[in-house]
């Protein structure tokens, strides 16, 4: 019998698996925060030239408007299939009807309406756009990784994501040379970063899936939270290899090479990944659904000996669980999901991760200094993410959301005004990192921890709603950003502040929400969650 130190550690077998597994998460970490290194780069490479070219010009704005109209008809199509599940089939039509109608008065307005000549708001919308496609991607991945998941497997899903990656990574870095649709090359470029999204929305989903279907039960909190240290560390890694390979170098050479570098450097834990897959087996509760029991109790006796036969039999038990109409426990756990899921980006975080490049240009850094500025960002959410990870149990849910959007509201609305009154320098700096540290602490891990709670198991799919809203909001936010930060009649206004008020607003706001409608989830089993939803129906 192994002694109690040992039974408490991690099997080799266990967490060779969940490295593997956390790959994808690095690789969610790398791919998404790959372009803040890039963001001037891809202006100067790809909208810069269009200010100068007219027939250029109309032509890569006819593909644009395009290539959002397909969008939306794609998450429109997502939307609309959440609407039935929800709703059942009559409500649920006529939901959507008022859906489509809606966007497409709002699409035709804001967006095809217009002449195709380039100004200065469609020039900076264009920019967002390709900085924050790859969300696109994110949504439909995310949608589609359930079904993926148990269509083809956990293990084939992820070799799918590690392949749509490499793809991504390669088209990103030569869109002119692997324009193979034959579209401008901006075009080309967006395409690539919508298949990294994919794979991006795949992981987001599969790899804790994986970890959470091989890691024992009194492991397995501690091993899926590994993957969301991942996706952090992820960020971190691809802020130092964009430092190192900008470092020392001409804005000349950056704008026409560097940034096909940052992407292209993504090949190699992509190629790392994808080779790995092949050595790691799949997950015992989806050999159990496509009936290959002795495969999976096989498999339970390496990762799982002594508890193998129980586990098999309660995955079995597990499969036979009913599923219930969404919204069997009202829809206010369904509206709290949603929100919960909004709120987490309309505070503004990825603004940070993606554009903090920007940001810290906009304070009169230089581009080197500006890179370093930003992997101090990246370490700090590292850190009070590992913080959050060891808090969260022992201080409660709500406290922690509170004070951290507390923390944000008053961080964003500080930064808003150091820019309003052109004070930048040290005391803005603090004020990135102290916002960082707030959501890193609070907002990042313990929104999914919430929704990891909320949602009964008999509606567990419903969750899809919230982590598909959360990229949808992850997508209008990043998007926005340059169309608010770059304007001219803003910036004359409010001198770059306003967008970081709207953020801060946003944190006072979500504060408030969590005060009034999240109940503390801090020692409650998941059965007497499910009561309180029950009580509130």
């Amino acid at each position: 019998m192994p002694d109690a130190s040992k039974s408490r550690s991690i099997p080799p077998l266990i967490f060779a698996l969940t490295l593997v597994a956390t790959l994808g998460g690095l690789l969610f970490g790398y791919d998404t925060a790959v372009i803040n290194g890039a963001t001037e780069a891809l202006r100067q490479f790809f909208i810069t030239p269009l200010e100068g070219d007219p027939v250029l010009a109309a032509t890569t704005i006819i593909q644009f408007k395009g290539i959002v109209s397909i969008c939306f008809v794609i998450i429109g199509a997502l939307i609309t299939s959440f609407l039935m599940k929800l709703f059942g089939k009559s409500r649920g039509l006529l939901w959507s009807g008022l859906f489509w109608i809606t966007g497409t008065v709002v699409l035709y307005f804001f967006m095809l309406k217009g002449e195709n000549i380039l100004t200065e708001s469609l020039g900076n919308s264009i920019k967002g756009f390709t900085i924050s496609s790859a969300l696109v991607g994110c949504v439909i991945g995310g949608s589609l990784g359930g079904y993926i998941g148990q269509s083809m497997g956990r293990k084939r899903g992820l070799i799918l994501a590690a392949i749509l990656f490499l793809i991504s990574a390669l088209g990103s870095a030569m869109p002119e040379k692997l324009n193979f649709l034959g579209l401008a090359t901006i075009s080309s470029f967006i395409f690539y970063r919508v298949l990294g999204g994919i794979g991006v929305g795949l992981a987001s989903m599969l790899s804790p899936t994986y970890i959470a279907e091989i890691a024992p039960a009194n492991m397995r909190g501690k091993l899926v939270s590994w993957n969301q240290f991942a996706i952090i560390f992820g960020m971190v890694v691809v802020y130092f290899v964009n430092y190192y390979i900008a470092k020392g170098q001409s804005a000349e050479w950056i704008n026409a090479t560097g940034w096909r570098w940052m992407f292209g450097s993504e090949t190699i834990p992509a190629t790392l990944f994808l080779i790995l897959l092949f050595f790691i087996p799949e997950s015992p509760r989806f050999l159990v659904l496509k009936q290959q029991e002795n495969k999976a109790l096989a498999l339970l006796q390496r990762i799982n000996p002594g508890r193998a036969e129980k586990v098999l039999s309660e995955i079995k038990e597990s499969l036979k669980e009913a599923k219930t109409p969404w919204l069997s426990f009202g829809a206010l756990v369904i509206v709290i999901g949603i929100l919960l899921s909004v709120f987490q980006q309309f505070v503004g975080i990825n603004v940070v991760l993606y554009y903090a490049g920007d940001i810290f240009r906009s304070m009169g850094a230089e581009n080197d200094s500006s890179l370093v500025q930003t992997i101090i960002v990246g370490l700090v959410n590292l850190v009070f993410t590992v913080v959050a990870i060891f808090t969260v149990d022992r201080f409660g849910r709500k406290p922690l959301m509170v004070i951290g959007a507390v923390a944000m509201a008053v961080s964003m609305f500080a930064l808003g005004f150091s820019f309003y009154l052109d004070k930048m320098g040290l005391l803005s700096l603090i004020f990135m990192l102290s916002y960082t540290a707030a959501f890193a602490m609070s907002w990042g891990p313990v929104t999914w921890v919430l929704l990891s709670e909320i949602f009964p198991n008999s509606i567990k799919g419903a969750m899809s709603i919230a982590v598909a809203s959360q990229w949808i909001a992850n997508l209008l936010i990043s998007w926005t950003f340059p169309i608010m930060n770059e304007s001219s009649a803003l910036t004359k206004l409010f001198n770059h502040g306003f967008s970081y008020w709207i953020y801060g607003l946003m944190g006072v706001l979500a504060a408030w929400f969590v005060l009034k409608m999240i109940p503390e989830t801090k020692g409650k089993t998941l059965e007497e969650i499910e009561k309180i939803w029950k009580n509130k129906s």
